[in-house]
């Protein structure tokens, strides 16, 4: 900043409280407006880690897509594809919400899969997208679970292609493993004798083209405890 002047900070994206994690603060307010039309083209490649309560997944890595928006009460909710575009109380559209997940840890032990994907390089995006899609088709149809399933610990890394309001935490609620603390959404306040004030989710890493020298960069914040010794998202440098 110019002498005299006070250091004028921009915030280029926003998480929600209580998520952990990496945020760009820029300098410029030029490049602050261009890495938010960035985000709003979905040229920034973000990753999460997130811990999970629930019976152990039926897949190893899965995409999930579906409409978001507001119930009649106000609160964010997962819409059928069907419903996207269609127009809801106070003039808002549901809009297409697509996240892909893969399983890093279950009860905190590896499988053999989770294992090798965990040595590779960070998927692209085109690689998330070659695993299980699973399209909603009906509002109502959350996972449903059998009475002898247990709840376990699922840690998750997820993919979000769009940068909806609580996409991830909505998703997870919808596949049957809401993130541990996560009240809003399902997910239990309350784990192995102790009590949790906030939810188990992480913006792990951010991948984007830098707004003034237009090289990529690539940042990533340290992983809570919760998280484990789990291993990083690799660059490709």
């Amino acid at each position: 900043s110019k002498a005299g002047q006070p250091l004028e900070l921009h915030l280029a994206n926003r998480l929600d409280r209580d998520t952990s994690g990496v945020m760009v603060i820029t300098k410029l307010h030029k490049a602050a407006a261009k890495l938010v039309k960035a985000y709003t083209e979905h040229k920034v490649k973000k990753t999460y880690v997130a811990l999970c309560i629930g019976p152990a997944p039926n897949w190893d890595k899965i995409t999930i897509r579906s409409g978001h928006g507001r119930s009649k009460f106000g609160a964010w909710r997962v819409y059928s594809v069907s419903d996207i575009g269609r127009s809801l109380p106070g003039g808002s559209l549901v809009k297409e919400m697509v996240t892909s997940f893969e399983v890093l840890t279950l009860n905190g032990q590896r499988s053999s899969k989770s294992l090798a994907k965990l040595e590779t390089n960070l998927k692209t995006d085109s690689e998330c997208l070659e695993s299980e899609m699973l399209v909603v088709k009906d509002k109502g149809s959350m996972r449903l679970r059998s009475n002898n399933e247990k709840d376990g610990e699922v840690l998750i890394r997820a993919y979000p292609e769009s940068g909806r309001t609580h996409q991830i935490r909505l998703h997870c609620q919808w596949l049957g493993i809401p993130i541990r603390g996560d009240v809003k959404y399902g997910g239990v306040n309350e784990w192995k004798g102790r009590e949790y004030v906030a939810h188990a989710l992480h913006a792990e890493s951010l991948t984007f083209e830098h707004p003034i020298t237009g090289s990529q960069v690539e940042f990533h914040a340290p992983l809570p405890s919760w998280a484990g010794p789990v291993s990083c998202p690799n660059s490709s440098g």
